[in-house]
């Protein structure tokens, strides 16, 4: 893409309205436009991103198994008075009523939804085990939207649900999920460290949220810092294994990690004192196991083989796609912008034409911008007729992985500079090199 023809409006002021990093880079590097209170556009920068994040979870979900769907955003309310929610759950559900004076509500998560699709068409216990998900985009009326996409009432989420036929599978679920979640983590550049937490108004006994270290987390977390050493790296996982799952669960979550809700002294303080952290924690995804507490209320039942029916056992599992950008950031920042890990950046690599209108230097950058391209791969090509300063913070605001500065003074001793976003190092090479080593960088991703 030719900067000169995108559309990205780079604020030059620090917004007055965003109180923590993320929401004001986001501001200013042209990624988001406030609608309303809690409520954003997506420019094409934030855009680009979001679809990455999404693209990452999708993929990681089909490793796993698990089925993509599509669920309404407006809901009956009669679903949820079957399952008893409707008035339980509180004013951050966004309640209406349509022309005819039915009440609807705008989704804010989706058990019932998929309950009542499984209870439609499954019958047998033999269709079991089945996990169906969406990436979809979710309401709550949050008292107090703050934080740009942090805390937000409107957030894209994607939300899973699990149907087995007994605890035992179910589990088999929740630890699969547990997994899943480190593996989408670890290829968006986050160390995610998966926390005893409480269900809140999902229901059931086994949760664990998925938190991202941040000074400006909304959640207090105590830790064992032995658990940010673990990772799966390039592990092989075979997601039917059940003991290997079991395996993996266990060795992240027999360390001690616990939100502040779940917190026990007792149980801290028998972590060798070397390794407590307290901190602050960005929730990013949760997993939960509740049992029959919605298959039983809808009748969600399976003919169990036996002449008998039983209410199938189900857990639910998110991930707040659209919150994740944030949490990147906060966790990928510096007092220049952002810093995009390599595998969720808007653009592979920046190319800089230090001075636009020299024959040589835009011959240079034109070359490495179709050599980049024929390659598979994104480059941003700062085309503009600006100064050189202007680019070098415009670059440094999106905060893309790598840049490539073409001047005509390097280009005479036949060089360029590849310039790492995230170390400030650089380092002179032919053109061709540095295209070899971009091209050799994102082959690892």
């Amino acid at each position: 893409m030719r900067l000169s023809r995108y559309f990205l409006p780079v604020l030059k002021e620090t917004p007055r309205e965003a109180q923590i990093v993320s929401h004001r880079y986001m501001l200013q590097a042209g990624m988001i436009k406030q609608s309303s209170a809690g409520i954003y556009s997506w420019l094409p920068l934030g855009f680009k991103v979001l679809r990455k994040l999404e693209n990452i979870v999708h993929e990681e979900q089909a490793k796993a198994g698990h089925i993509a769907m599509l669920m309404p955003t407006i809901q009956s309310a009669d679903l949820w008075r079957e399952s008893g929610r409707y008035d339980g759950y509180g004013e951050e559900m966004l309640r209406m009523k349509d022309r005819h004076d039915r009440d609807m509500l705008f989704s804010p998560t989706a058990e019932e939804m998929f309950t009542d699709t499984f209870r439609s068409y499954v019958k047998s216990y033999k269709d079991l085990p089945l996990t169906l998900y969406q990436i979809q985009w979710k309401f709550r009326d949050e008292v107090r939207p703050r934080f740009g996409v942090m805390r937000g009432r409107e957030f894209l989420m994607k939300d899973g649900y699990n149907f087995d036929l007994t605890k035992e599978d179910a589990l088999h679920a929740y630890n699969r999920h547990l997994v899943t979640y480190l593996r989408t983590y670890e290829r968006m550049g986050l160390q995610a460290i998966p926390m005893r937490a409480d269900s809140g108004p999902i229901g059931g006994d086994y949760t664990h949220e998925f938190l991202v270290l941040a000074d400006t987390g909304e959640s207090e977390v105590f830790y064992d810092s032995a658990v940010t050493d673990i990772s799966l790296g390039q592990r092989d996982v075979n997601f039917d294994d059940k003991a290997q799952c079991q395996s993996i669960m266990d060795e992240f979550t027999s360390l001690y990690a616990r939100t502040d809700e779940t917190h026990e002294e007792d149980l801290f303080n028998a972590v060798p004192e070397e390794r407590r952290r307290v901190a602050r924690g960005i929730e990013v995804g949760q997993i939960f196991y509740f049992g029959t507490t919605y298959s039983e209320p809808l009748g969600a039942t399976v003919d169990d083989g036996k002449g008998g029916q039983t209410p199938i056992h189900m857990g639910s599992h998110g991930i707040g796609v659209s919150r994740l950008l944030g949490a990147i950031i906060e966790a990928s920042h510096d007092d220049k912008g952002i810093i995009w890990p390599e595998g969720v950046t808007p653009f592979h690599c920046g190319i800089l034409n230090m001075r636009s209108g020299d024959d040589a230097c835009d011959a240079a950058c034109e070359d490495l911008y179709a050599q980049l391209t024929k390659a598979g791969l994104e480059p941003l090509y700062d085309d503009r007729d600006e100064r050189a300063g202007a680019k070098f913070g415009t670059m440094d605001m999106i905060g893309l992985p790598w840049r490539i500065t073409v001047g005509p003074r390097g280009l005479k001793n036949g060089v360029v500079e590849l310039t790492s976003r995230r170390t400030g190092e650089s380092e002179e090479m032919s053109p061709a090199d540095a295209v070899a080593r971009i091209v050799d960088i994102y082959a690892g991703l």
